[in-house]
């Protein structure tokens, strides 16, 4: 987001500007750190030509961000000083530009005085996820920077094993789906129309099916560039008003949740990050209304993440987490999710109660996953037999009718 400001500098004189941030309240840490006494600041709107030309950070993966949260949990559990262990991660990835300045820039804040997580905040580098920040900010304002650290490791690097999982098990599948369309284009390329020649020559009458086939690769030779660039677009636009138009995500994302089976397979994701993320902060020592409305921002689904988001609003007037998702009329999450809830709240246990959560629809996942594939591959198979067989017995028909 970008933010107008207006104010005064350490010698008085007026100033304006504008600073990009997150949210406000970065927006004002990054003020403060210019030394300027701001006397308004307003959200401004970024233009379409400046939303596509920002500078943008990097993201990292989420396997270096687990080893770097462990590599200074570990450091710091040794008595190391936090700008000391900042240091010695930094002569590791002296290689990697990236992470090498990242660190660079970390440093200069820390020895400037400032904690943690306002460095973070300001440096420019790299995207870290809000989740990730909000816990460095509270775990360092109650003094359990290590511990926070050691726990964010191990969720980040088990999120990045069911990605492994995900990414390996949609390879195969993915694989045979690029095989069959190249198939198929070459097959319409290039032999449709060469056996369409034969029957140019005969002047008989076509099947439809024949004609079908006939036609659809004469569309593909002559519009082949249109098809290429419109697919293109379809797929910048879409990818553009995910991340832009928060009106146009909310509906797909609720429209994904309404598929049958994939719907199931989402609910289930965003609820073992809740669970799991909740679980450590809560371990941690953040108070649980803080907790449910940091787990809230790890949500990537709109529609979920509106409903965590106004739990945690009436959460913090009093009112049970379970009896606000079982009423709740935006989306109705697993039964057994609110009803295990409400057995942790009763019994303040909620912490192992969201982790057993956590586990449970990771693994449940997992199952989902594997069984998914299993019939999916046959049934990819069977989809690319039956359109290359298609387009094989639409051709051979008219020969057939030739010989007889």
């Amino acid at each position: 987001m970008l933010f107008k400001y207006a104010g005064y500098d350490k010698l008085g004189k007026k100033v304006y500007g504008n600073i990009e941030a997150d949210t406000i309240a970065i927006a004002k840490a990054k003020i403060k750190s210019k030394k300027i006494i701001y006397t308004s600041l307003i959200k401004t709107k970024l233009s379409l030509i400046q939303k596509l030309f920002q500078k943008k950070k990097t993201k990292v993966s989420t396997l270096v961000l687990a080893t770097i949260s462990r590599d200074l949990s570990i450091y710091l559990k040794s008595g190391i000083s936090l700008l000391n262990a900042i240091k010695l991660i930094n002569e590791r990835y002296k290689k990697d530009k990236i992470l090498s300045a990242f660190f660079e820039s970390i440093i200069t804040f820390l020895d400037e005085g400032k904690n943690l997580y306002t460095a973070l905040e300001l440096q420019k580098i790299i995207e870290l996820p809000e989740f990730y920040l909000q816990s460095i900010k509270i775990s360092e304002d109650g003094g359990i920077l290590q511990g926070v650290l050691l726990e964010l490791s191990i969720y980040l690097k088990e999120q990045y094993r069911l990605q492994k999982q995900i990414s390996q098990a949609m390879a195969y599948p993915t694989v045979i789906i690029v095989i069959a369309i190249l198939m198929v284009g070459f097959m319409l390329s290039f032999i449709v129309p060469t056996i369409t020649e034969i029957f140019d020559k005969n002047g008989q009458d076509l099947p439809g099916i024949t004609t079908f086939v006939i036609n659809a690769g004469d569309f593909v030779n002559k519009y082949y560039q249109w098809i290429f660039i419109s697919f293109f677009v379809y797929i910048v636009s879409f990818s553009y008003s995910m991340k832009n138009f928060s009106l146009f995500k909310y509906k797909v994302d609720s429209l994904y949740l309404k598929i049958p089976f994939i719907g199931s397979l989402l609910e289930l994701g965003e609820l073992s990050r809740f669970s799991y993320m909740n679980s450590i902060l809560i371990r941690s020592g953040v108070p649980v209304v803080q907790s449910f409305k940091m787990g809230a921002n790890i949500i990537n689904n709109a529609v979920i993440k509106k409903l965590f988001e106004e739990a945690s609003l009436k959460v913090v007037e009093g009112e049970k987490l379970s009896n606000i998702l079982d009423k709740s009329k935006i989306y109705k999450v697993d039964v057994a999710f609110i009803q295990a809830i409400a057995i942790g709240e009763e019994t303040s246990q909620l912490s192992e109660v969201l982790n057993n959560l956590a586990e449970f629809y990771t693994e449940a996942n997992k199952d989902k996953i594997a069984k998914s594939l299993s019939l999916l591959e046959p049934l990819l198979m069977l989809f690319v037999g039956g359109s290359i067989g298609f387009i094989m017995i639409a051709m051979l028909l008219p020969i057939f009718s030739m010989s007889v």
